[in-house]
């Protein structure tokens, strides 16, 4: 609701809706304190106190409260009264409060009453104080959209009120130069006026009502915020500052220094309008920076004889200064004054012009007196205005000394001043560089510089040393860079030798600390020397400053890469430091460039070592490796936090046995890989856990940020198994865990779709996966495991095939039977429980790689889970079927099984995922609404032993036509694969025309029907189906169409390049093909060697008829029914069809039917 940053930057606080405070460091973001309840009701406003100590907090409950921000105990009495805005004034002494009915002014120390005084005629919703803290700024509501200005002490108003707003106004802040203010208000703009004439210079309008506005650190831009949860950047125009020559299009010309484009520009301005007395005054001006005198006081009095005016006698009072009319000239200012409406501001500032032209006229000590008479006896004037003028006028005075330690005088009074304490002077008074040329920007730079010069100049060393610390330590920082300039000249030289001899001197006295400042300035003066580097760190090393010293020896080194002395400091600051490995890096360099002399012998040494850089590269490959089949985070089971892949890596550089590697790797020419992946393997090895989800556990948003075995934790749910998980996972010697429960950040969408795709890849890379069985008590005995509910979860058949290693426990987390087998599946009997529970053998388990080949057998596995989200059964599968897909949660399980099968299909051509009974799915008819049609075992009809396929050949010989088996044979081999795309299959096939299907009683429940099926070349078969199928037979026809077929499966080609294809795993696993306990039919057989030494057109002819040969077998089929659209729909039958043709020397019709 509200939010304050304190002074100095090191803290942020806000308050809410629900009265509660919090506070963070400022530049780590690192919370400082818990919510703390300070209010009954929201809190308004918040404000720090100038020094940070105090943090005051406005609230709806009619109370104003003070906490110690240290302690963050409420300090003292709170303040009564209902406040919207709450502000601390600059110096601290005053406490504003805008209430709904008035602004009250408090003592904040003593919480007295100061002063109380109605604003504006309903609400006084915002408040800002001027930087100078006599001026308090109030903003109302709708009823009085209005800025107003007061004396707080008095309750005065000054001025008349600041009217543009035309509803609620928000927030008032003061730019950083003191002389602009922004607004924001409900009516959508941010409003910019200048504080010296209170008059509205900018407008900007936001995309919704605004609540809040600030000047960016640097004052160039406005910031505000609103509705819309967007904040927006505005430019204040750069004449934001100005008073004079404001408007003027000259005025940027005369800024850059362009005056012949300013003079042409107000040329034509007095062209177009020659009686336009404000263009005659500004060309004055011009003319004045052009020292065309005559022609200045000539425009001058052109402008007065038009309209007298305060910019007409300016110019005038500036053209007679320059001719050496004194006397007139200041006529012509007191003049000027009468037109300033009595504003003391602008009066003040009139002076200020006044003293600087008497200045440039040689009257020097008038100018100087009148400036610090100005500053002294008005209250009112504006103090930061008179010390720039005051150290201009020094560093002038300076720059025309004759004697060095004059000049040496001027620049340390412009130095003391106090204007160059201010980033914004050349933004608040660019009228100065306008009417007389003066760079403001750089004006600190040039007090500093040319101070250390005359000292220099004059023979003191010890003041020029003593000034350009000082310079160096109060500059800011974009302005250090400039000194380099400076830098570059002969008195940098100078006063550089000057230095480093002294450093010299006091190094050898033992002076450490003098010598480390000598030679720091010598280094900053651009005195890069290898020399001067290493005596600074011989200095520092003498102080025990090791890291100081060690970058010192650093720069030795870049200095001078064939020298040892560097690497001989690095070596004792990183001994001093007790960096032990790193010392013996920089030893080992050191020896390497003691021997590196110009001779090739020596040279030749270098090629024994490597670079760390290299060394720190080639492992960081390794763990970009390591990683890319690791999940997104885990849990350290050592702290108990979340962590991601870079929180993980830094924890493994940061060990001892990282630096070991990289240390130990150095002195060798060739890197060793394979230790190199040991090590990070055995660092970034994780567990993973393998569960059910029992009603509660812990997510991702309850433990983020804190560690799993805080006793806060104690109420989330599940965070027991949780946390004896991370400590199973510790002891078994894993500093890294994965829970699918707070691993995966479930909100984000992108994060989940890569979770689920990637678990199987997890689960098989893990170190270890724990399987924790909470319904198997302990000391169960044999057979508890198979009994467990997590066999029938339908995510655990990839978390128990995934695991290259697996551990069961039981509900008080002991191992399952007390069996400490290293791997349970190297366990018999446990394997032997888990193949009675699921069907799926141990060799399955054991040489298991994802693929698409043999997907019946794989559907079956998972045919009989369960998953509370529907859509999960198929997206657990994923893995199993190296398939990446995208989720889709609400899709239904028909939907997201379909997606799945059809792109084993499309991918693969792997069709065996059609055997199935049950229902269709509306996805498409050719595949199952649920996984639960593949719980019947696939289709297994008997193949032909091989001396009856030889008998059966051998009459087909005899009574088929080589050609007609030859030419049935090439048309099946240039049979497409299955295409399945957009929920349409188009499948090559077999087809039987049926033409005739009567009902008859069946032996099934009334839901069902049995019919009898006749197909052109088949004999006669029974398909018992929930659907009602029109009857018909030759003698009754009917339109629509069905038909049987056989899909066509390529493998009975015998082909000598049809051998079933493993496709190459991610895995790098030397495992078996999967050959594990699918049925035969689901594999194919490499008859390439069974006739060796054939002919290629008598191997052919071979294979034709014994393709015949297994046509005539019984085969599974599908009824199809024709749509009107032309394609077909499968009938789902609650058994499988099984096909028979009658003579396979009838003609065959071969085609790829789409089937919906």
């Amino acid at each position: 609701l509200t939010l304050a940053v304190s002074r100095d930057g090191q803290i942020i606080a806000s308050g809410d809706y629900n009265g509660e405070i919090i506070a963070w460091h400022g530049e780590t973001g690192e919370s400082l304190t818990k919510p703390i309840k300070a209010h009954s009701k929201w809190i308004n406003s918040v404000d720090f106190s100038p020094d940070g100590t105090v943090l005051a907090t406005g609230s709806s409950d009619g109370m104003t409260k003070f906490w110690c921000t240290k302690s963050w105990q409420m300090q003292g009495e709170p303040i009564k009264g209902y406040g919207y805005c709450i502000r601390y004034s600059p110096s601290g002494e005053l406490l504003a409060i805008a209430t709904s009915n008035n602004i009250q002014i408090y003592n904040p120390g003593t919480r007295k009453h100061v002063a109380s005084f109605e604003a504006h005629t309903k609400q006084n919703l915002s408040l800002a104080w001027t930087s100078d803290g006599t001026r308090l700024l109030s903003g109302g509501d709708k009823k009085d959209p209005t800025i107003r200005e007061w004396d707080p002490l008095t309750g005065k108003q000054v001025g008349h009120p600041w009217k543009g707003h035309t509803s609620h106004i928000w927030a008032i802040t003061v730019h950083p130069a003191g002389t602009l203010v922004a607004s924001a208000s409900y009516d959508k703009h941010v409003r910019l006026w200048r504080l010296s004439d209170r008059q509205n210079i900018g407008i900007f309008k936001h995309s919704s009502w605004l609540c809040t506005v600030t000047f960016s650190v640097d004052g160039r831009h406005i910031l505000s915020g609103g509705y819309d949860n967007k904040i927006s950047k505005w430019e204040v125009p750069k004449d934001a500052h100005s008073k004079i020559l404001a408007t003027t299009i000259a005025r940027h010309a005369c800024v850059t220094g362009d005056l012949p484009t300013a003079e042409e520009l107000l040329t034509q301005e007095i062209h177009t309008n020659a009686n336009n007395y404000t263009s005659y005054a500004h060309r004055s001006f011009v003319m004045a920076r052009k020292h065309a005198w005559d022609h200045a006081l000539e425009d001058a009095i052109k402008s007065i004889s038009i309209r007298p005016s305060s910019t007409g006698y300016i110019s005038k009072g500036i053209a007679l200064c320059g001719k050496g009319h004194i006397r007139e000239a200041r006529i012509a200012f007191d003049i000027a004054s009468v037109f300033t409406n009595q504003d003391s501001k602008t009066g003040h500032f009139l002076l200020l012009i006044k003293a600087i032209a008497l200045f440039n006229a040689d009257q020097q000590e008038e100018a100087m007196l009148l400036v610090k008479e100005l500053a002294a006896v008005c209250p009112n004037a504006d103090i930061l205005a008179c010390r720039v003028v005051e150290t201009y006028l020094h560093v002038q005075l300076g720059s025309k000394a004759l004697h060095h330690d004059e000049a040496a005088y001027h620049f340390t009074a412009a130095v003391n001043a106090g204007a160059l304490s201010s980033k914004f002077i050349h933004q608040t008074y660019v009228d100065l560089t306008v009417l007389f040329g003066w760079n403001l920007e750089a004006l600190c730079l040039t007090a500093h510089q040319k101070r250390c010069q005359a000292f220099l100049s004059a023979g003191k060393p010890d003041k020029a040393l003593e000034a350009h610390k000082y310079m160096m330590d109060t500059i800011d920082e974009s302005v250090k860079a400039s000194c380099l300039v400076w830098s570059n000249g002969k008195s940098a030289q100078e006063c550089s030798a000057l230095c480093v001899t002294n450093g010299d001197t006091t190094l050898a006295a033992r002076d450490y600390d003098r010598a480390i400042d000598l030679y720091s300035v010598a280094i900053t003066l651009n005195s890069s020397s290898s020399t001067v580097f290493a005596n600074r760190s011989k200095a520092k090393l003498g102080k025990m400053l090791w890291m100081e010293a060690l970058l010192d020896a650093q720069n030795v080194i870049e200095l001078d890469s064939l020298s040892f002395l560097g690497y001989n400091l690095k070596y004792a600051a990183l001994l001093g430091a007790q960096r032990y490995d790193e010392a013996i890096q920089a030893f080992q360099m050191m020896l390497s460039k003691l021997d590196d002399a110009p001779d090739i012998q020596t040279r030749e040494l270098r090629q024994q070592y490597l670079r760390p850089s290299e060394v720190e590269r080639a492992i960081r490959q390794v763990i970009d490796a390591q990683l890319e089949d690791a999940p997104l985070r885990v849990l350290d089971t050592t702290t108990g936090l979340l962590c991601d892949w870079e929180a993980q890596i830094s924890a493994f550089k940061m060990s001892t046995e990282y630096k070991e590697l990289l240390s130990s790797t150095i002195p060798h020419p060739d890197l060793d890989r394979k230790r190199i992946e040991e090590v990070v393997r055995r660092n970034l090895q994780y567990a993973m856990l393998s569960h059910r989800w029992e009603g509660r556990e812990p997510l991702l948003q309850d433990i983020q940020g804190k560690s799993v075995y805080d006793s806060e934790l104690d109420s989330v749910g599940g965070i027991t198994k949780l946390r004896s998980f991370c400590k199973t996972a510790r002891n078994a010697g894993y500093s890294w865990a994965w829970s699918d429960t707070c691993c995966i950040d479930k909100n984000i969408n992108v994060e989940l779709q890569e979770s689920v795709n990637s678990m199987f890849v997890w689960y098989h890379h893990s170190a270890l996966t724990i399987v924790y069985l909470s319904d198997v008590p302990p000391s169960s005995k044999s057979g508890a495991l198979t009994k467990s509910a997590w066999n029938t979860r339908g995510w655990t058949v990839q978390e128990f095939i995934a695991p290259k290693v697996i551990l069961f426990y039981q509900s008080n987390w002991t191992l399952y039977l007390g069996d400490r087998t290293p791997n349970h599946k190297d366990s018999v009997a446990i394997m032997q429980e888990l193949k009675d529970a699921t069907g799926i053998d141990r060799s399955a388990v054991v040489a298991f790689r994802p693929s698409m080949n043999g997907a019946r057998e794989k559907l079956h596995w998972a045919s009989t889970r369960v998953t509370t989200r529907q859509e999960d059964i198929a997206y657990s599968l994923f893995g199993i079927f190296d398939v990446r897909l995208p989720l889709d949660y609400g899709e239904k399980q028909d939907k997201a099984l379909g997606r799945l099968l059809q792109e084993i299909v499309a991918r693969s051509g792997d069709i065996t995922g059609l055997d199935w009974v049950g229902k269709s799915s509306a996805f498409n008819s050719c595949l199952p609404a649920s996984i639960i049609s593949y719980q019947v075992s696939p289709c297994k009809l008997p193949l032909l032993p091989e001396d009856e396929m030889q008998s059966s050949v051998s009459s087909l010989q005899k009574t088929v036509a080589v050609d007609f088996a030859s030419n049935l044979y090439t048309q099946l081999r240039n049979m497409s694969a299955p295409r399945f795309a957009t929920q349409r299959l188009r499948l090559p096939c077999i087809a039987f025309d049926v033409r005739e299907i009567r009902r008859v009683r069946g032996p099934g429940p009334e839901t069902q029907f049995t019919y009898i099926v006749k197909a052109d070349g088949l004999r006669s078969l029974d398909i018992t189906t929930e659907e009602t199928l029109v009857q018909f037979w030759p003698a009754r026809p009917i339109e629509r169409k069905f038909v049987l077929v056989r899909p066509w499966d390529r493998s009975l080609l015998e082909l000598h390049d049809f051998v079933e294809f493993v496709e190459p795993s991610y895995f790098g696993d030397n495992t078996e093909s999967e050959n594990y306990g699918m049925s035969s039919s689901s594999r194919s057989h490499d008859w390439s060697s069974d006739y060796p030494g054939k002919l290629e057109v008598v191997d052919q002819e071979l294979r034709a008829f014994r393709l015949l040969v297994r046509l005539g077998q019984p085969f599974s089929a599908f009824l199809l029914a024709q749509q009107r659209s032309g394609e077909y729909k499968r009938i789902a039958s609650d058994h499988d069809i099984i096909g028979q043709v009658n003579d396979v020397r009838d003609p065959m019709d071969i085609r790829t039917i789409e089937i919906l």
